[in-house]
C-alpha cells in the first residue's frame, strides 16, 4: 500500500506489456458489447483492427488524424487539434463536440438546435484531456445538466470543500490520468486549491488518483463506456506509431 508521502509514479501506470494487454481487453469488451456475447477471438497481432475503433476509418475522416502530433507538447496547438478532430471522430453520433475555450472550461448540455460542448480552458491539451474525463464519468442525466450540475468553489477552499472537492476528482482525474499517459505525456494531479489556509500535507488525493487508475487498468470492465473507446482509440494510435 502506498504512504502518504510516497510521490506515485503515474508514467510507470502503463508498460509496453499492460498496454498491449489493456487493449486486447478493451478489444474484448467492445466485441462483447457490441454483439452481447462472450467472445472468446483475439486480438490480432498487429493491433491494428478493433470492431468499435477503426483507425484506418478514423484517418479518412480527416487526414491531419497522426498520432506523430503528440510526439512533443511544443506544439501544443497541433496536438490540441489532433484530439478535437479525434474526439469529434469517435463520438460524432453523441450529439457532441470538444471546442476550444476561451475562458474557463466550461459544459453545455445539447439542444433542439446544436449539439453538446465541451469546452476546455484556453486551448491546452491537458484541460481538454480533464474536461473529457469529467464527460465521461457523467451519466445520462447529468450530460443534460449545465457544467454536469456540479458544484464549484474557487481556489481558497476551506478543508471540508476541499475534502468534497477531491472525493469527486479521484475518478475523472484518475481517467485524465490514463488518457494523458496513454498519449505518453506526463501526469499530474491538480488539487486546484494553490491558495489553501490549511495544511495539505496529509492529503491522500494523489495516492488516491493512482489507486484508481491502476484499478481501471486491471479492472477495464469498470471504465465508463466512452472512457473504454477513447482510451482504446488513444492506445491504438500510441502502439501503430
Amino acid at each position: 500500500m502506498l504512504l502518504k508521502t510516497t510521490t506515485p509514479d503515474f508514467a510507470a501506470l502503463l508498460t509496453s506489456d499492460n498496454t498491449i494487454l489493456l487493449l486486447k481487453q478493451l478489444h474484448r469488451l467492445a466485441d462483447t458489447s457490441r454483439h452481447g456475447l462472450h467472445q472468446t477471438s483475439t486480438l490480432t497481432d498487429d493491433l491494428c483492427f478493433c470492431p468499435a475503433i477503426d483507425l484506418k476509418l478514423l484517418a479518412t475522416h480527416n487526414s491531419s488524424l497522426n498520432y506523430t502530433a503528440l510526439s512533443s507538447l511544443d506544439n501544443e496547438p497541433l496536438a490540441t487539434e489532433w484530439l478535437i478532430e479525434l474526439f469529434n471522430a469517435l463520438f460524432v453520433e453523441q450529439n457532441v463536440q470538444l471546442v476550444r475555450g476561451d475562458d474557463e472550461p466550461e459544459y453545455f448540455p445539447a439542444t433542439a438546435s446544436s449539439p453538446a460542448r465541451i469546452e476546455f480552458a484556453h486551448g491546452f491539451f491537458a484541460s481538454a484531456l480533464h474536461e473529457i474525463s469529467h464527460w465521461c464519468v457523467a451519466g445520462h442525466k447529468r450530460r443534460l445538466l449545465s457544467d454536469f450540475g456540479y458544484w464549484y468553489a474557487a481556489d481558497g477552499r476551506s478543508q471540508s470543500q476541499q475534502q468534497a472537492f477531491e472525493s469527486v476528482e479521484i475518478k475523472p482525474q484518475a481517467l485524465e490520468c490514463l488518457f494523458t499517459t496513454a498519449c505518453q505525456q506526463p501526469f499530474k494531479v491538480s488539487q486546484d486549491n494553490l491558495f489553501a489556509s490549511f495544511d495539505t500535507s496529509a492529503s491522500t488525493f494523489a495516492n488516491d488518483v493512482y489507486t484508481q487508475a491502476k484499478h481501471y487498468i486491471a479492472n477495464p470492465q469498470t471504465l465508463p463506456r466512452d472512457a473504454q473507446t477513447l482510451l482504446a482509440a488513444l492506445l491504438m494510435f500510441q502502439l501503430e506509431s
